[in-house]
């Protein structure tokens, strides 16, 4: 009998031992990075601007995991794209997380941080998940998993680095210093990891996000500007200024590249690299650039993806078009929770566990993308500039359903008697078109808008836009040339507008009901409650006459 027993009892803990273990999970989600590096540079061909990038560790994750080439976010403005992307939902669906200034999470949706969390794993954060909003990184439970006592300079990487050469510091011995922080915290978030226990760690660097120092790119990376001539997008203007200053931003891309190579040796020094999901990308493009950050365009909208795991075959480049509130139902299914019924995202969990490249999921065929309020003060009577798109393999279709409207904000003051400076530009976002970031490329095309070689160029960037936009992506990969009205391309047109608007009344889109009024009335638009010291509670009035101070 004893013998049976011991038979018995080994089989059963045989049994659970041979059970999987659930993956770690780590996710580096970095603000305001887009489709950046040196390995969507190999995709792309010759001549384009990434050419110039070097991102060895986003390289590597790639090459020995998943590339995706189509890559998408919800809203491209941070808190609306990470509202969905926590929940596993289309931006429209997360209530007053749907906007940026005068967010409010209120808990009614679940999380899929807080979910792995009551299931057993260890979870932790460094810096930015949820924000600007109430409460302030809510869906990752607060600050009560923040682990940041080591430091936070990383998030002003060029700014603190030309800070501590200009100190005496070695160029290589200030950039260590600032990783050594980002390295001192994941190690204290692994030191309080109970034994045995997965964990999901997020890491959201803010380094990206303007702004950053000018002339870093070159001064810190070694990227010449002057590399860039020829391989811009003909969105932006091909001249001086604009390409340092998205040199500059390259730069921090190449910061966040060297943050992920810290995370891949810490996962090697103590055995867990294979055992644990890395995903890397960003939470939409580039800021206080034509067609990127606050708009439907690929290079707002587009982000880069990679997923290494060890349960996935590497070295595979996925063409399925997805969104990035897909990565809530897959972290959830390999943690081995059940996956909420009403999310409307779709796991990538059988994409990891394929062998196949290209197109691995036919019915992969489309993304949807919107947004309705970034800064509240962008327009006159606090209103919003409400857009949906859907994105297919050869076509992109935006409805801008108030055309009226200024798309990137009113214009304040550029035609009156106290226009804003040069300095106004580049450094104060809301002294005019506010939802597009200050900066060098955004004061250099408004200064040159009277310029007739460059006032087309202002016109798309900052123009008021049709109710539709039809573009031919097989043809005009910028998306630079508007078919709405071709004759030739009706039938796409109409065929897209129905897709897209079935999807956004099969899943309540709030913008499809008595036209839009949730988000035209407060709190959803209108002032928010007080001023801050972004100049939050400054009416547009305010704006037109004075500017922010």
């Amino acid at each position: 009998m004893r013998y049976f027993l011991f038979l018995f009892v080994c089989g059963v803990a045989s049994a659970f031992s041979a059970e999987p273990r659930r993956p770690n999970i780590l996710f580096a989600f970095a603000d305001d990075w887009g489709r950046h590096a040196s390995a969507y540079a190999k995709l792309d061909g010759p001549g384009s601007a990434n050419d110039v990038l070097r991102t060895p560790n986003f390289d590597r994750i790639a090459a020995e995991g998943v590339l995706f080439r189509r890559a998408f976010v919800s809203a491209p403005s941070c808190t609306p794209c990470r509202s969905a992307l926590l929940t596993g939902r289309h931006f429209w669906q997360t209530g007053r997380g749907a906007i940026l200034r005068g967010a409010v999470w209120d808990g009614s949706l679940p999380a899929y941080p807080l979910m792995l969390q009551e299931a057993g794993y260890h979870i932790g954060k460094m810096y930015k998940v949820w924000g600007p909003g109430t409460p302030a990184n809510a869906p990752y439970g607060g600050q009560k998993f923040a682990y940041e006592k080591a430091g936070s300079r990383f998030n002003s990487f060029s700014g603190n680095v030309t800070k501590l050469v200009a100190s005496g510091t070695a160029l290589d011995a200030a950039k260590a210093e600032l990783l050594g922080e980002v390295g001192a915290n994941f190690d204290a978030f692994l030191a309080a990891r109970p034994a045995d226990a997965p964990f999901c760690f997020w890491f959201g660097p803010t380094n990206s996000h303007r702004k950053w120092q000018r002339g870093s790119g070159k001064a810190l990376w070694g990227i010449n500007p002057d590399d860039l001539k020829g391989k811009l997008p003909p969105f932006l203007p091909d001249v001086p200024e604009v390409r340092e200053d998205l040199a500059d931003y390259f730069g921090e891309a190449m910061a966040l590249d060297a943050a992920l190579g810290v995370f891949l040796q810490k996962l090697a020094a103590i055995g867990e690299l294979d055992n644990t999901i890395i995903v890397v990308s960003g939470d939409h493009g580039a800021p206080g650039f034509p067609h990127g950050k606050c708009n439907l365009y690929d290079f707002g909208a587009g982000v880069g993806l990679a997923i290494r795991w060890g349960g996935a075959k590497g070295g595979r480049v996925v063409d399925d078009l997805v969104s990035l509130p897909d990565l809530a139902p897959t972290f959830l299914e390999l943690g081995g929770v059940k996956v909420p019924a009403d999310m409307s995202a779709h796991s990538l969990v059988n994409i990891l566990r394929s062998e196949k490249s290209g197109i691995v999921e036919p019915t992969r065929d489309a993304v949807f993308i919107g947004r309705e309020r970034h800064v509240e003060n962008a327009r006159d009577g606090w209103l919003p500039y409400p857009q949906r798109a859907i994105r297919t393999r050869d076509h992109a279709l935006i409805i801008n359903f108030h055309p009226e409207r200024w798309p990137l904000g009113e214009p304040y003051r550029l035609d009156s008697a106290n226009p804003p400076t040069v300095k106004e530009l580049t450094e104060q976002t809301r002294t005019t078109i506010p939802d597009d970031d200050a900066g060098p490329t955004k004061a250099w095309l408004i200064t040159q808008r009277a310029d007739p070689q460059w006032q087309a160029a202002y016109e798309r960037a900052y123009g008021k836009r049709p109710r539709i936009e039809l573009y031919d992506l097989t043809r005009d990969p910028h998306q630079m040339r508007n078919l709405a009205e071709d004759p030739a391309h009706a039938e796409t047109r109409t065929a897209l507008e129905k897709r897209l608007l079935d999807e956004l009344r099969r899943t309540g889109d709030p913008r499809m009901v008595d036209d839009g009024k949730f988000f035209e009335t407060p709190p959803m638009a209108g002032p928010l409650a007080g001023p801050d010291k972004e100049g939050g509670g400054v009416s547009p009035e305010a704006l037109r006459r004075d500017g922010v101070k």
